[in-house]
């Protein structure tokens, strides 16, 4: 399985792409997605996490990353 964790704010689209990621991967036959957010305060501007995890078989944790194979930073500034 693969992990991703996608560290951005709110209203960057961390968590679109989290989701379009998933949804370009399952286009390939046996490929098993999920995509979910991970919200603090709810508003624009607060951080945000994401989660993509692909695999090719089911996916059947649905607990949050802890150690992600890739993460992604939409803002240099959530980088610490």
């Amino acid at each position: 399985m693969k992990e991703i964790i996608w560290h951005g704010r709110g209203g960057q689209g961390a968590f679109t792409a989290s989701r379009l990621l998933g949804e370009a991967y399952s286009l390939k036959e046996n490929s098993y997605v999920l995509a979910f957010p991970s919200f603090g305060p709810e508003r624009r501007g607060a951080p945000i996490r994401a989660f993509t995890k692909l695999d090719n078989q089911p996916i059947g944790n649905r607990s949050e990353i802890a150690k992600a194979d890739y993460s992604v930073y939409l803002d240099d500034t959530l980088f610490n």
